[in-house]
């Protein structure tokens, strides 16, 4: 093996192990995550002449919308096309759900938080690192907020 192709072996293994979150950054994500679903679940109480599903609902669509962000950063045209791809479902789950039920909410979260445990597992667009876990716990945070909401009657229109 040559120098160069030894440089080029340690650098490729130093860069996957730095580009992978410790856990005690993952735990940081995601302990922030939950601090920021709890912040995001009370936006209705900030946006209280809307209804509580369009606020919902503008928070879903903004989430998924921060993946185009990132595909965007990464460059690759075929990322960019698959995360505008997903952004746009959650967009439409979104505005169903807003004069359809509010279990569509929750499945948009859950369904969000899902695809954040996906990139977290296969790094699918670059450079996001401490976003999959922080995202995946605003999303199941909200669900879970949502399905308390539902099962305690609270009217979303």
């Amino acid at each position: 093996m040559l120098a160069s192709e030894r440089g080029a072996a340690v650098s490729r293994i130093a860069g996957g192990a730095s580009a992978r979150l410790s856990w005690e950054s993952e735990r940081a994500a995601i302990l922030s995550g939950i601090g920021v679903g709890v912040v995001q679940a009370a936006t209705p109480l900030v946006f209280w002449w809307l209804d509580s599903a369009i606020v919902y609902a503008l928070g879903l669509a903004a989430i998924a919308a921060i993946y185009v962000g990132f595909a965007v950063g990464d460059g690759r045209v075929r990322i960019i096309a698959v995360e505008t791809s997903v952004a746009f479902t959650f967009v439409v789950v979104a505005a169903a759900a807003i004069t359809a039920t509010p279990w569509l909410l929750v499945a948009g979260f859950v369904g969000h938080g899902l695809k954040d445990l996906w990139q977290h597992r296969t790094h699918f667009v670059n450079n996001t690192r401490w976003w999959p876990p922080f995202c995946m716990a605003v999303d199941f945070v909200v669900a879970a907020v949502i399905v308390v909401e539902i099962a305690a009657g609270l009217h979303f229109r």
